[in-house]
């Protein structure tokens, strides 16, 4: 079992940037895919951004590529979501999620957190 718990969301003005921090506890953290998704009100959740457990790899969403950067810390059992130019379309609530197969761009994940909310006001 993994526990996940998000932080760093919160209100930002479009144009602007956050960063959330995703903590993971219970297992060996560098055993685990990661990846965010994200969920707007009456939304399906989508995949934002994931990596690989040593961070050599990351797959991003076409809407947030060149804006959001993923990393991970594996020795701080934590993954990072960098996001800049955040726009309107980008207020979701944010799960971070991990898995112990493949990087994927589907919601199969194993574990996830509960969320933070990131709101971006035009």
């Amino acid at each position: 079992q993994v526990q996940l718990v998000e932080s760093g969301g919160g209100l930002v003005q479009a144009g602007g940037s956050l960063r959330l921090s995703c903590a993971a506890s219970g297992r060996t953290f560098s055993n685990y895919v990661m990846g965010w998704f994200r969920q707007a009100p009456g939304k399906e959740r989508e995949f934002v951004a994931a990596i690989r457990r040593s961070g050599s790899s990351t797959l991003y969403a076409a809407s947030v590529k060149g804006r959001f950067t993923i990393s991970r810390d594996n020795a701080k059992n934590t993954v990072y979501l960098q996001m800049n130019s955040l726009k309107p379309e980008d207020t979701a609530v944010y799960y971070c999620a991990a898995d112990r197969n493949v990087i994927k761009t589907t919601a199969e994940y194993d574990f996830w957190g509960q969320g933070t909310q990131v709101t971006v006001s035009s």
